[in-house]
């Protein structure tokens, strides 16, 4: 019996240190290759975050001209009166969050400028008629701004 137990662990054979050597090889290969693409995504929740919070200030703010008479004049300057109809608008920077940085209205039209974390700025534009435009800067060589435009 014992014998036998003896010939099975002579015949069985384990990795040869190529083979292994080789998958540890293909493991890091891959590692390359997905590590940079995990590591970019926080960016761009950051700078996707920054866009929400545009369209959500423009909701505040429309909604103020719609309580003046269709005037946004009221809003000018201040962050904190479109916060008062949206309270999840972040009027300054902290916490790790996206915030509304700018507010520059007159009757007929707006600029709700916020900002990433990553430094990066959105603005949604509304002329005096109608017409809204996006608009982005590019902070440190981030790539979420691409020609200006979101």
């Amino acid at each position: 019996m014992l014998s036998k137990l003896r010939q099975r662990a002579k015949d069985e054979r384990g990795f040869t240190l190529i083979e292994l050597l080789v998958v540890i090889l293909i493991i890091g290969i891959l590692a390359a290759i997905a590590i940079p693409s995990f590591l970019n995504q926080k960016t761009k929740a950051s700078d996707a975050a920054a866009k929400e919070l545009a369209h959500t200030a423009q909701v505040a703010i429309e909604t103020l001209a719609t309580d003046n008479n269709g005037s946004y004049l009221s809003a000018n300057g201040s962050p904190a009166a479109l916060a008062g109809y949206e309270a999840t608008i972040q009027t300054t920077a902290g916490n790790g969050n996206a915030y509304l940085s700018a507010v520059v209205a007159t009757a007929t039209s707006y600029t709700v400028t916020t900002t990433s974390t990553t430094g990066d700025t959105y603005s949604i534009i509304r002329s005096g008629t109608g017409s809204l435009t996006r608009s982005c800067s590019n902070a440190a060589g981030q790539t979420a701004c691409v020609g200006g435009t979101w």
